[in-house]
């Protein structure tokens, strides 16, 4: 199955999951799984939450991140790769000053 995210229609959501700014997201949802593509503009965030019955991936294609995980804090570049298992909890911030954050994430 080919996800075409440009033919998906973005939608920008404010204060996400208690974060600062707005969250613009292209998602697909089959009713088990979330599948988005997204973008933190500078200084904006996704609040910090728990995953009680899912899981989330998250892989960073541009810019930098701070994940906050667990009450600690991880740094992410593109290419890099967040794994937040079931139980566990975490939020994303643009951890630049200059340029977009672009993640590509499944919930499942």
């Amino acid at each position: 199955m080919v996800i075409d995210f440009d033919k998906i229609e973005e939608v920008a959501t404010p204060n996400f999951k208690g974060g600062e700014g707005i969250t613009r997201m292209r998602t697909q949802f089959d009713g088990i799984n979330k599948i988005m593509y997204g973008r933190l503009d500078v200084g904006c965030t996704i609040g910090y939450h728990a995953h009680e019955e899912n899981s989330e991936v998250i892989y960073i294609t541009r810019g930098t991140a701070r994940c906050l995980y667990d009450g600690g804090e991880e740094r992410l570049t593109a290419g890099q790769c967040h794994y937040c298992p079931q139980g566990h909890s975490h939020g994303l911030i643009n951890a630049s000053d200059s340029e977009p954050l672009e993640y590509f994430a499944v919930v499942g």
